[in-house]
């Protein structure tokens, strides 16, 4: 018997069903039931996580407060040392020597200029016997060879030393052409000079010369620390005056008079020929911090991702495995009607989870590394604000991407193939 058009039509209505559907508040406590069912797995899986985020947050973190102490170190060594160099054989093959006698004392004439001296490195002939402590024998210092530093006394204070033992000479020895020395650290140990209570001697080729100082460290020049140091009148005196190039001068300014002296000292050196001399002035702070900041964070942002790729594959391969024993139940929730984007969504927010704990943990840790590593050196820490705001995201980001592929083969599921298993 055939029913009435109405009727046929309600009984279709009755029967339909509506599709399913998963809410949000749904899908998160599903990702979050998934993770905590395995607590140490889910805690290990997010360890790649920690630390890629951890080491991104630091890294960001210790490059600015690096960068913020780049000017007050600057400021107190490379930004009050100007350097002038002899380039008169440059200029005129006939020229003499650049720099004059009198070089410092015009130089420190100067507004700014607290030291300044001229200094070459000595050349001495191969058969002189090089440097030794002893007047007969060969050189010392396992055939090492020792560099012979002519300094006038105003270079020397311009490095900045400090003395483990005696002391500089001055403006008399100089003046007197005194044949004393100063040895750096590393020339005093390979010599075998441990004091000057003996009144030790050093002999450069055949010429003896009193040890009066041994210089411990010095804040600029370091190579004087493998060098003998004696005074530029006693060397010119000796050897002559110096040839070719390779003579400079270096002074010492005060904060913020380096490059008004680096203009000034050519011509007050050389009048006459001011193009005979290379003043070079300290480089631009803001270019050297940018510099050091630019090389701190490619240098540290490549290992921060990294560890963030080894999290992303940590959480793909236990997403993926959950996804292999759970198959039975995707195959249930598909048999109740489940869509296979539910099942991407829970797997997905279960991935996402794992990812912004991760993010959430190593955020915590990467700030506390900053501020951990700025007390114990006496810093200011400094993390800027969008740092600390992406990290957790940055995370968040890489467990989605990580549970791409899992999600969408346990969306691939069929449920009468699971329930057979």
């Amino acid at each position: 018997m055939k029913l009435p058009p109405l009727r046929r039509r309600r009984s279709r209505a009755a029967v339909r069903i509506e599709p399913s559907r998963l809410t949000v508040r749904d899908t998160v406590g599903e990702a979050f039931a998934g993770v905590l069912q395995r607590p140490a797995r889910s805690a290990l899986t997010a360890l790649g996580t920690v630390l890629g985020v951890g080491t991104f947050v630091a890294v960001l973190g210790l490059t600015a407060t690096t960068s913020s102490q780049i000017d007050s170190r600057f400021n107190l060594l490379t930004a009050t040392e100007v350097s002038v160099e002899d380039i008169a054989r440059e200029k005129n093959t006939f020229a003499g020597p650049g720099f004059p006698a009198d070089a410092d004392l015009r130089v420190e004439r100067l507004n700014g200029v607290r030291h300044a001296g001229v200094l070459y490195t000595v050349r001495l002939d191969s058969n002189a016997g090089g440097v030794r402590a002893a007047p007969v024998g060969g050189a010392q210092g396992g055939g090492e060879r020792t560099d012979v530093v002519a300094a006038s006394p105003g270079a020397l204070q311009a490095a900045v030393p400090r003395m483990a033992q005696g002391r500089l000479y001055d403006e008399y020895h100089s003046r007197t052409r005194q044949r004393v020395a100063v040895l750096g650290s590393g020339t005093a140990a390979r010599l075998g000079i441990t004091t000057l209570d003996t009144r030790p001697a050093v002999f450069i080729g055949t010429e003896p010369f009193t040890v009066i100082g041994i210089i411990d460290d010095v804040e600029r020049k370091a190579d004087l620390l493998l060098s003998v140091m004696v005074p530029r009148t006693t060397a010119e005196d000796i050897w002559g005056p110096p040839e070719g190039t390779g003579t400079t001068m270096l002074i010492a300014t005060d904060i913020g008079a380096a490059q008004q002296v680096a203009r000034l000292a050519p011509t007050a050196l050389r009048p006459d020929h001011p193009e005979y001399l290379k003043a070079v002035p300290p480089p631009d702070p803001r270019t050297l911090r940018s510099g050091v900041t630019s090389d701190l964070e490619q240098l540290f942002l490549v290992l921060a991702g990294i560890c963030l790729v080894i999290g992303a594959v940590g959480i793909a391969n236990t997403t993926l495995v959950a996804v292999l024993e759970r198959t039975g139940e995707i195959g249930l929730r598909r048999a109740l009607g489940a869509r296979g984007r539910h099942v991407t969504a829970q797997f997905l927010a279960e991935s996402g989870a794992l990812g912004a704990l991760g993010g959430l943990v190593g955020t915590s840790l990467g700030t506390l590394t900053v501020v951990g590593v700025a007390v114990i050196r006496d810093w200011t820490p400094v993390i800027h604000p969008a740092t600390v705001a992406t990290a957790p995201l940055l995370g968040l980001i890489t467990g989605v991407l990580a549970g791409l592929y899992p999600a969408g083969r346990a969306a691939r599921i069929q449920p009468a193939e699971a329930l057979r298993r």
